[in-house]
């Protein structure tokens, strides 16, 4: 079914609208294949198409033209929020590999605030009664959950993907999103060197795993390794603002 037809099946709409999702149903595959290259096997692409579509129509519905923004722009925000809603709903990762993620942040917390400096692997490892291989196993295990967590931790994309005649957030509420923004900025600046290179690459210059191993000069798996156990790191930095 083409995203014309998908859209005819919706409700009452004008052509204009038509015509946005049959311009931009590209943009929704180009979204699923970026955001498919960071996810483990077992996430179907299709799906992630179909959500993205939702997403799309939806925002035909919504866009406001005087409000500024381009429809690419707004449309991506609701269309990547639609596929990572799908990834939430289906919750891929075993309860064990949520288990093993706290268990690590609670080490590290314990590990940081015992010795007042950054926890070190084999610390974690030591804390947790695993081998420093083992620990790494784990990490490896928690990788592919954590792809997403970042996003959860700044998780504002339904906030952005409502209609831009929407009215501002409250106050109170900008206060705390504003809040916690800063201590999550805050946060990664105390975060370990390599740490913090890893998550710009990842995060700002967008390369994948294999490109920011050639650049720190280790395996794929191994930076796997430091995104999941970064995240978890924040994750016990942040304990206050996700509990």
């Amino acid at each position: 079914m083409s995203p014309a037809d998908m859209y005819q099946q919706s409700k009452p709409h004008s052509g204009s609208a038509v015509e946005l999702v049959q311009q931009h149903a590209s943009l929704v595959k180009r979204i699923a294949y970026h955001l498919i290259a960071k996810l483990p096997h077992t996430v179907d692409v299709d799906d992630l198409i179909q959500e993205g579509m939702i997403g799309l129509l939806d925002a035909s519905q919504n866009y406001d033209t005087e409000q500024g923004a381009s429809f690419e722009t707004y449309a991506g925000i609701r269309i990547r929020g639609a596929m990572l809603d799908e990834i939430r709903r289906n919750n891929w990762a075993p309860r064990s590999v949520h288990k093993k993620a706290r268990d690590i942040a609670a080490a590290m917390q314990e590990i940081e605030q015992k010795e007042g400096r950054h926890a070190q692997d084999h610390e974690i490892a030591a804390t947790i009664g695993i081998s420093t291989n083992e620990y790494h196993q784990q990490l490896l295990s928690a990788s592919g959950h954590q792809v997403f967590s970042l996003e959860d931790l700044t998780d504002h994309d339904e906030t952005h993907a409502q209609p831009l005649s929407k009215n501002e957030l409250e106050p109170e509420q900008n206060l705390q999103k504003n809040g916690f923004q800063q201590a999550l900025s805050e946060a990664i600046q105390t975060l370990p060197e390599r740490e913090r290179l890893m998550m710009s690459l990842y995060y700002n210059e967008e390369l994948n795993l294999k490109e920011i191993g050639e650049v720190l000069n280790v395996s794929e798996s191994r930076v796997s390794q430091i995104h999941s156990q970064t995240i978890i790191r924040l994750r016990s930095k942040l304990g206050d603002w996700l509990s």
